[in-house]
């Protein structure tokens, strides 16, 4: 498989994984590093395709707000006035949690119904897992460069 291929197909495992869908993108990512992929390439790639797969969250979200009252809708209204509680304690910058297994993908919807403006979860979201590909990129470096260079 060429780089742009790899690359390409890191960002769309990475993309879907951070959406509600399940799956995750540190084998993908650490598979890649292994063949000698270009680091920066695959920070790239992957940050890209997480944080557009949370903004699809945020776009669902934002959907979602309007549904909230339909009979089928499969958020309890225990569940939501719980989620509204904690959102409006921590506010956008929760967020920065947004790379976090279990919680992250959900953060992401609930900055959609709460109608955070784009450019913030933008960049929120692009911090949170920049960060988070990187120190994958910084562990894989530390750890499994003996094992698989």
């Amino acid at each position: 498989m060429d780089e742009v291929t790899s690359l390409l197909s890191l960002a769309l495992i990475a993309l879907a994984s951070a959406t509600l869908l399940p799956g995750g993108s540190e084998a993908a990512l650490a598979g890649l590093w292994c063949q000698g992929q270009t680091p920066w390439l695959l920070w790239i790639a992957a940050m890209l395709g997480n944080t557009l797969g949370s903004l699809i969250n945020v776009a669902m979200g934002r959907g979602a707000r309007r549904l909230r009252t339909r009979r089928w809708f499969p958020v309890s209204r225990r569940a939501l006035a719980r989620g509204t509680l904690w959102y409006r304690r921590f506010g956008a910058w929760s967020l920065l949690l947004s790379w976090a297994p279990v919680v992250g993908d959900p953060l992401t919807v609930l900055a959609g119904v709460f109608r955070l403006a784009w450019w913030k979860s933008v960049v929120l979201i692009v911090i949170a897992k920049g960060g988070r590909y990187a120190l994958l990129l910084l562990a894989a470096d530390q750890w499994l460069s003996g094992w698989c260079r």
